[in-house]
């Protein structure tokens, strides 16, 4: 029995998108001043007013309005249009006691990466499928593309008459092996000036945007319906239009409601927060185990408790697609990833301030990132799981 699978992502001008990128800005900007500074801002955009709290403690005078306004430009906003305001204060003591002396450190553990403990408890999940060269859910991947294209299309100017506020869904229909059959619906809703010719906008997103972004993955067909903008007039976009906040676009940030997510936020939180961190390795551990060969679907959880090291918990569960059982996959992925929140920082180079990049189109499948980069585990992975595998046998 064929099933339909469905995902959206959204432009950088939407107001929600546009408070995760003010938010990692700001903290991209601290990060170039104080690389150990400890970072958790949200936003809020409503009418014309940008509102940036939260904590942060560094050495460095943060320029927050600065940040503000230049995420604003960025996401095509003019920054002279809004008021904003700023009310942070530094981490709390307790909380600073517990990232910097894990309990791992205070009970005279000295091995590597044992100092820092988590900035938080909860569990994070990592996730992919060979469905996607990115190694993601097909409709994900193409909301993405379209949002992204939508974006260039104003810019360049393409497409004439739009705005930077902006959506698309897309629902694939798959068959009874899981594979991708066809695209069944393209939604597009894209902000556009009063005078925009709205059959021209729709002609104009259908061959400009929607047909190129989904022609290297399935190609739209005559069975797939195209909505534009199905609500009609869409002059009213941005945070002049709905309040946006950081942290509402969770699925848009990860895999699309197509599998599981922790619950927390990763814009505006520095690494220390495993809520961000080891949701990035997560999904290296289960990218990784996917481009190995050990399986065509891998979902990883890792669970954190605040102020300790290690993790509480750890699993791996390729959803029956594994080459071998999941409890050797578990084993043996636990001892070749860091799974330590310092270690975590340093095998994917986490200080190193480029979060605002992340800040659209999703923080996952984006081949500069390290989290993305399997090629440093894989040998190691599969040698590993060869070897436990093969120990297996022989003591039976």
């Amino acid at each position: 029995m064929s099933t339909v699978r469905t995902a959206e992502s959204v432009c950088a001008g939407h107001p929600d998108k546009l408070c995760d990128q003010i938010a990692d800005q700001i903290l991209d900007d601290i990060l170039w001043e104080d690389k150990a500074a400890r970072v958790a801002v949200e936003v809020m955009a409503a009418g014309e007013r940008i509102i940036v709290t939260g904590e942060i403690t560094t050495n460095h005078r943060p320029r927050i309005r600065e940040s503000v306004r230049t995420a604003l430009a960025k996401a095509g906003y003019s920054p002279l249009g809004f008021l904003i305001y700023v009310w942070t204060r530094r981490q709390s003591g307790d909380i600073n006691a517990g990232v910097s002396t894990s309990l791992e450190a205070r009970a005279g553990d000295s091995s590597a990466f044992a100092l820092q403990g988590a900035g938080d408890q909860g569990t994070v999940y990592g996730y992919a499928t060979v469905e996607t060269p990115e190694r993601l859910p097909l409709p994900l991947v193409l909301a993405h593309q379209i949002c992204k294209r939508l974006d260039t299309a104003r810019i360049d100017g393409t497409i004439t008459g739009i705005n930077p506020d902006g959506k698309a869904q897309v629902s694939v229909r798959y068959d009874d092996t899981g594979t991708p059959e066809t695209i069944d619906t393209v939604i597009v809703s894209v902000q556009h000036e009063a005078g925009k010719d709205l059959e021209a906008l729709t002609r104009e997103v259908e061959s400009l945007v929607v047909a190129p972004a989904c022609q290297r993955y399935l190609p739209v067909d005559g069975d797939t319906e195209v909505l534009v903008n199905p609500s009609g007039r869409f002059v009213e976009g941005g945070p002049r239009a709905d309040t946006g906040l950081t942290g509402r676009k969770l699925m848009v940030d990860t895999y699309g409601g197509l599998a599981p997510h922790g619950g927390g936020a990763f814009s505006g939180k520095d690494p220390s927060k495993v809520d961000r961190s080891a949701a990035y390795m997560a999904r290296l551990v289960a990218r990784t185990i996917v481009d190995a060969g050990l399986a065509a679907e891998c979902q990883v959880a890792i669970s954190y408790a605040i102020g300790k090291a290690d993790p509480v918990a750890f699993s791996v569960d390729t959803l029956g697609t594994g080459e071998y059982a999941d409890h050797i996959l578990t084993s043996v992925a636990r001892d070749v990833f860091p799974l330590r929140p310092a270690g975590i920082i340093d095998a994917l180079a986490l200080c190193t301030p480029r979060y605002r990049d992340l800040a659209v189109y999703g923080h996952l499948g984006q081949d500069w990132t390290r989290w993305e980069q399997t090629w440093r585990y894989e040998r190691d992975l599969r040698k590993a799981v060869e070897t436990h595998a093969h120990r297996a046998t022989a003591h039976r």
